[in-house]
């Protein structure tokens, strides 16, 4: 016998023998099997793995399953919009001089607080007193020259009503009279404007805020034309947040707005954890944004406490409108599936229902439903993973589970 034919002898005995040993493997399973399905099953006579061939606590038919519960409520819910914004101050003024002069002295410190009408700096008054004090003189002087002119002119009038006097003599006093009044009041107007100067002179805050940095130190010559400035006041308290919303809430918005309604804006931190301030929506822009489609709001909040500050990114709910006696869920009752939101309502037999429903606007951890649950109704708000419709449920006890997870039926 050839080395290639002996070869192939002994893979085809390997096979054989491996065939044959699996033959005998499966008649030993068979045997085995068939013995437990005769008399050895579960107690109860059930088949394996719990009632109807299903696994425990995982919803097979004469299943309970554990769930947790909410009730379904009346009650008005808040209707917002959601937006980026960005805090600006409610006023920030440049500080300038508004006249020629060497600045004598400031009286703030940078970053100090200041009041409306506290005195930030002076520039030097003396030319200005200088000034009025010319004015004052000049007023005198035609003062008593009107006086005396006046005089004059009763007199001629008292001549020319003698005839005495030429008609001519009469006019021109009367004109001279008009002359001096004239004078009075231009040295009069020359005046107010020198104490007005002197008063500016005197630089104030125009506004409450807190001063930046100092722009210009004593000693230096500022004028009216000046562009930098002496300080910034800053207002922050008030304080305003701009922000944006699609052109489509101008319909919704816009009429509430002119009407003068006052729609509260809440101002949220960036992780939307805490509200930062409350306020109310004060402009609304005149054009949308070719750019973005955006039109622009601005709301207004007191801010006493600084906790909004200007430059901040805070995120914005604006309240457009208010649903009345809506009937509302637990947000962890409702869920999510390829053909909408859903909910698993408890019947009066103790078993659920899968209904599919519609959903409005959340607030404090409750979801607005418009369509699919009455008021009153009960729905799983933990335990849903192991249900569908028909298992039969029992209702954890408050305590139960999660604190206040659940309500009982």
């Amino acid at each position: 016998m050839s080395q290639p034919t002996k070869r192939l002898l002994y893979i085809t005995l390997s096979l054989a023998a491996a065939a044959l040993l699996g033959f005998i493997a499966l008649g030993l399973w068979r045997a085995a099997h068939h013995t437990e399905v005769a008399g050895g099953g579960p107690p109860g006579g059930g088949p394996p793995g719990g009632p109807a061939g299903g696994f425990p606590g995982r919803g097979g038919a004469g299943d309970t399953v554990t769930v947790a519960v909410g009730k379904a409520t009346l009650a008005d819910v808040p209707v917002y919009q959601q937006a980026l914004g960005t805090v600006v101050a409610n006023a920030s003024v440049t500080v300038t001089s508004r006249v020629d002069g060497q600045l004598m002295a400031v009286y703030f410190s940078e970053g100090q607080k200041v009041k409306k009408g506290q005195l930030l700096a002076q520039i030097d008054p003396r030319a200005y007193q200088a000034t009025l004090a010319q004015y004052l003189g000049d007023l005198a002087q035609n003062q008593a020259l009107l006086k005396s002119a006046k005089l004059t002119l009763a007199r001629y009038s008292s001549l020319y009503a003698k005839q005495s006097l030429a008609k001519q003599d009469l006019d021109t006093q009367a004109a001279a009279v008009g002359q001096y009044e004239g004078a009075v009041q231009a040295d009069q107007g020359q005046i107010d404007a020198a104490r007005l100067n002197l008063e500016y002179a005197r630089i104030v805050s125009p506004i409450d805020g807190y001063v930046g940095l100092r722009l210009v130190d004593p000693g230096n010559m500022v004028h009216s034309s000046d562009t930098s400035g002496i300080v910034t006041v800053t207002q922050t308290d008030p304080i305003a947040v701009t922000f944006s919303l699609p052109q489509a809430q101008l319909a919704a918005l816009l009429p509430k707005v002119r009407q003068g309604q006052a729609l509260p804006v809440l101002a949220l931190d960036q992780l939307q954890n805490q509200t930062l301030a409350q306020g109310q929506l004060k402009f609304i822009s005149n054009e949308i944004d070719t750019a973005t489609g955006s039109i622009k709001l601005k709301a207004e909040f007191a801010n006493p406490a600084e906790a909004l500050y200007p430059n901040q990114f805070v995120n914005v709910k604006l309240q457009t409108d208010t649903l009345k006696q809506a009937v509302t869920i637990p947000s962890a009752a409702v869920q999510l599936s390829s053909d909408g939101s859903f909910v698993y309502v408890i019947k009066a037999d103790g078993s659920v229902e899968r209904r599919t429903i519609s959903t409005g606007p959340s607030a404090a951890e409750r979801t607005a439903v418009t369509q699919g649950v009455q008021a009153g109704e009960q729905v799983v708000t933990r335990g849903i993973d192991h249900l569908r419709t028909g298992i039969t449920v029992k209702v954890e006890a408050q305590g139960e589970g999660e604190p206040g997870a659940g309500l009982a039926p």
